[in-house]
């Protein structure tokens, strides 16, 4: 997956400096894959892995964790806390040394997701303000004196955020606002009959841009994928009767309105109303998604919508975007990489540990 090779020179400096040295960061041929991973007694780990199965570490964390996001070049990421952790973790990627942790503010928990400016110097994630349960905080963190250091937030324009990312301009930030109202350390949900999923566009000074609903209001919108031409891509958990007929794919291109993505009934149907981790490949112009409560995973002509893949996979968890396509991590079975390149999706079984792992992956 293509990566910046460089922040601009005066950051670059400043950064290296700051991180004691360190030279900026040669990928090389293979990427690295970052994840949260439990063992069999329930320990919790932050993981990277080479896709040949070498092991990079494994380092055990207090909380449980949900996304990874890597810093633009230097050789760290931060493990985001799943909700409602108080907790995430700057992870030195070369060999899991754990930097530092980062506690939330008494008042606020995070919520599984955050991102790295594209400087390098500024990191996101989303919180729930805890005094006003499930609003949405934006925590602004800032690289001070060799640490990530909490110097402001906005609000998220919405209830209970989810999953953020960059759009393509890399100023202009998308939320996944679920709609769904949670106290402090607790993940039992209060408003299931007022519900106010959103997705919105804001500006990382806090701004908001514009603000979005589907029809569905139980329609949970929770996990995002961007296109390198602003096409947003949202998968959703829908929280009413499991009989009820709703899409749970829903998709935004540019200069166009927030609406449904066309799924074969079929397709809805073995989701289970559930979707978890979503990643586009902008070059192959393909959409993967998994959906671990119905063992499936999918992947689709973005521009189309034709479905090309419907596979079943047990318990798939996250996927990322590589050179070939894509690979996926279960829950209860192998890792997978499957090659798109060629017409017909193939897939191969990789020497990666089997089972425990999280929702999202990321290849670094």
């Amino acid at each position: 997956m293509r990566r910046r090779a460089f922040l601009g020179l005066g950051s670059a400096v400043l950064a290296a400096s700051a991180l004691g040295g360190w030279k900026l960061v040669s990928h090389g041929e293979q990427p690295l894959l970052v994840s949260a991973r439990d063992d069999a007694d329930g320990n919790h780990y932050a993981v990277g892995y080479r896709l040949d199965g070498s092991k990079v570490f494994a380092t055990q964390v207090k909380e449980r964790c949900h996304d990874v996001v890597p810093h633009p070049t230097l050789p760290m990421a931060v493990f985001v806390g799943r909700r409602p952790s108080r907790e995430s973790y700057l992870i030195d990627t070369r060999d899991g040394r754990l930097l530092q942790t980062l506690a939330s503010p008494a008042d606020r928990h995070f919520y599984g997701h955050g991102v790295f400016h594209k400087d390098g110097e500024w990191f996101y994630s989303t919180d729930n303000d805890t005094r006003d349960a499930g609003r949405g905080v934006l925590g602004v963190y800032r690289w001070q004196d060799g640490q990530l250091q909490r110097v402001a937030e906005h609000s998220t324009h919405g209830i209970g955020p989810h999953q953020l990312l960059w759009m393509p301009d890399g100023e202009t930030l998308v939320v996944a606002n679920g709609g769904i109202r949670t106290e402090a350390d607790s993940r039992v949900m209060m408003n299931l009959n007022a519900m106010e999923p959103s997705l919105v566009l804001m500006r990382r000074d806090g701004s908001l841009i514009s603000k979005e609903q589907l029809p569905e209001q139980m329609n949970s919108v929770r996990h995002l994928a961007v296109a390198s031409d602003g096409t947003v891509v949202s998968g959703q958990q829908y929280e009413g009767e499991p009989t009820d007929v709703v899409p749970l794919l829903a998709i935004k291109r540019p200069g166009q309105p927030f609406q449904h993505f066309p799924l074969g009934d079929a397709q809805r149907q073995m989701m289970n109303q559930y979707t978890a981790s979503l990643a586009v490949h902008s070059e192959l112009r393909l959409l993967a998604l998994t959906a671990p409560r119905g063992n499936r995973f999918f992947i689709w002509d973005l521009d189309s919508t034709e479905l090309l893949l419907d596979t079943p996979l047990a318990d798939c968890a996250g996927v990322g975007a590589t050179q070939n396509g894509f690979v996926v991590t279960s829950g209860q079975g192998r890792c997978r990489l499957y090659d798109c390149r060629h017409g017909s999706i193939s897939a191969e079984a990789l020497a990666l540990p089997a089972g425990l792992w999280d929702n999202h992956l990321r290849l670094a």
